[in-house]
């Protein structure tokens, strides 16, 4: 996975920067391909007035996610918590509709062995 790291208006430390790449790495899915970070601050009469925005590109629609908070730090592992939240169900998801197609498929290959005819898993799966 690439990482890309911006600092709207300011220069970063190394350490933050270190602390966005452990946190954007802990997110477990294969398909991210990247992961676009961008901190800034916001107006001064906002006490959240650090922001983080995270875009992960994954095939399909990608992931975005907004926060703000006192420190970066904060902002970045609230971005990261949401986004594990939101790959989990996206998986959960996946996993729910593999298994239903299973069972259509297993249900027309008891049905048609009843018939006196071949039933080819293709025939099934079209």
């Amino acid at each position: 996975m690439d990482i890309i790291i911006q600092h709207l208006g300011f220069t970063a430390s190394e350490t933050l920067d270190a602390f966005i790449r452990e946190k954007v790495n802990a997110l477990k899915s294969d398909k991210i391909v990247r992961a676009n970070v961008t901190l800034y601050f916001a107006s001064e009469g906002n006490p959240d007035n650090q922001v983080c925005e995270i875009r992960l590109e994954v095939p399909g629609n990608d992931y975005f996610v907004k926060k703000g908070n006192a420190h970066f730090e904060t902002a970045v592992s609230e971005c990261v918590d949401i986004l594990q939240n939101k790959l989990k169900k996206q998986r959960d998801i996946n996993i729910s509709q593999r298994h239903a197609d299973e069972g259509l498929i297993q249900d027309e290959l008891l049905a048609n062995q009843n018939d006196d005819e071949e039933t080819e898993l293709e025939d099934v799966v079209k």
